[in-house]
């Protein structure tokens, strides 16, 4: 069964030209040009991806993003004229997988689309992070559920970027994880130059775990480039996390 892709954008030419590139590569494509039609197919069709421009008519793409990461819903690729560095990091923020701005080069985001599908279903040998359940007082990490719950019951609710990225910490604990490495795990893309992006995410998991990185209780930055993770780690053995 061919990847599908649902390409939501409300100028018709770049719906279209993008859907009729995507085809031509071996995905199978959907289109909508506002946050209600992309509602409309997600809840007729299985799609395993979401090109969404930020800017759309009326309900911004911003709004669908977060609806879809609260209901574990498909990755997302923002596809957004907005190119600031502060929209990129919103964008990430509320859980998109990847984000790549207009004018675009199709090829890069024909590439960008592969390699989130790729870790979405499957990660490098020894770097697999669809099932398991780690405790690092006072969290326990579901991998599989993609969520940490405190000992006082509240439940956080990680991207699937955030999730690979503290598997990765948690199945190394007290190894210095390079950027390049984290990169590759949590979004499966060489870095560019200047690339921040693990930077952006290891903070929106310092918050989320209450960590501060100035004295870190979790996840420490490494003067040698890189973090590691500091926690005492075990894993749970449970059968109830459900396999993917």
């Amino acid at each position: 069964m061919l990847p599908h892709v649902l390409v939501v954008d409300d100028h018709r030419e770049i719906r279209e030209g993008l859907a009729r590139y995507l085809r031509r590569h071996g995905f199978r494509t959907s289109m909508a040009a506002d946050a209600a039609e992309a509602r409309r197919v997600l809840a007729r069709h299985a799609v395993d991806l979401v090109v969404l421009d930020i800017m759309l008519p009326g309900e911004d793409g911003l709004a669908l993003c977060r609806e879809l990461r609260a209901r574990r819903g498909p990755p997302v690729v923002f596809l957004s004229a907005l190119g600031e560095e502060t929209d990129r990091i919103v964008g990430l923020e509320l859980g998109a997988d990847d984000y790549v701005p207009k004018p675009f080069n199709p090829r890069e985001l024909l590439a960008r689309i592969r390699a989130v599908l790729r870790r979405v279903h499957s990660l490098p040998p020894g770097r697999r992070t669809e099932r398991g359940r780690f405790r690092f007082r006072p969290w326990t990490f579901d991998a599989a559920r993609g969520e940490l719950e405190h000992e006082d019951g509240r439940v956080v609710s990680l991207s699937t970027a955030e999730t690979r990225l503290l598997a990765a910490f948690v199945r190394h604990p007290g190894v210095v994880l390079s950027r390049e490495e984290l990169l590759d795990v949590a979004r499966g893309r060489e870095p560019g130059p200047f690339d921040r992006s693990v930077d952006n995410l290891v903070s929106r998991l310092r918050r989320k775990l209450g960590d501060d990185a100035r004295r870190p209780r979790f996840v420490r930055t490494e003067r040698t480039g890189g973090y590691a993770f500091i926690a005492p780690v075990e894993e749970v053995l449970c059968d109830s996390s459900p396999a993917v």
